[in-house]
């Protein structure tokens, strides 16, 4: 299962980063997409719109203001879901996700990982 961590961050202290690390940690394949090339654990992080086949989860770590540019982007990568991390809650992508007939939640991926709910 390919999942895109939009907002992935080199800064350990964040929670896209733990995100990204504990979905490699489980085996999933993981496309980090950030505002700076670098690097979590050896997965690139990078930067723009890159084109992504395959992916079956896009998980949010981008506040509602700053996801607008990606609206295209996300739905041209055709998810299963988009899940919506604490404090990316977007009501207006989720009615154009609803639209699209993607599915969505308003999830924490650490939790969902953690409680094997993912």
């Amino acid at each position: 299962m390919k999942t895109l961590v939009l907002g992935a961050s080199p800064k350990s202290e964040r929670y896209s980063n733990k995100a990204v690390l504990r979905l490699q940690q489980l085996g999933h394949e993981v496309v980090a997409v950030g505002l700076r090339k670098s690097d979590i654990n050896g997965i690139a992080i990078l930067e723009g719109m890159p084109e992504v086949e395959g992916v079956d989860t896009v998980t949010m770590y981008l506040g509602a203001k700053n996801q607008k540019m990606y609206y295209s982007y996300i739905l041209s990568l055709k998810p299963k879901r988009v899940l919506f991390n604490p404090g990316a809650e977007n009501p207006e992508l989720v009615a154009i996700l609803k639209e699209a007939g993607i599915t969505y939640e308003n999830a924490c991926t650490l939790v969902l990982l953690a409680t094997n709910q993912y």
